[in-house]
């Protein structure tokens, strides 16, 4: 074979492994990008379990404090602060 061939070959051989790698890393690029959208979709799901999570606590502390409260005037105190706070809620969901 003549060095042109040998030159030819060696040039073919080194393309088809490009090409071979290509492909390759689009696979390995089309994989990482599932395994990312899944991952986020995990972190999404983990803190919207972090905000059940704190509104349970908010609401069990709530509940203790009342619960550990010796009158009647803390209860009542504190239940007119939480209306208050939904009456501006409400307010504001009305603008």
């Amino acid at each position: 074979m003549s060095d042109a061939g040998k030159l030819l070959d060696g040039i073919y051989t080194k393309a088809v492994k490009m090409i071979n790698r290509q492909n390759s890393l689009i696979e390995q690029n089309t994989q990482l990008n599932k395994k990312q959208e899944e991952l986020n979709n995990t972190i999404e799901n983990q803190n919207k379990l972090i905000e059940q999570l704190k509104d349970k606590n908010r609401n069990l502390k709530f509940a203790n404090s009342i619960k550990q409260s010796e009158g009647n005037i803390d209860v009542k105190n504190k239940i007119d602060e939480l209306v208050r706070e939904i009456d501006k809620c409400i307010g504001l969901l009305n603008k």
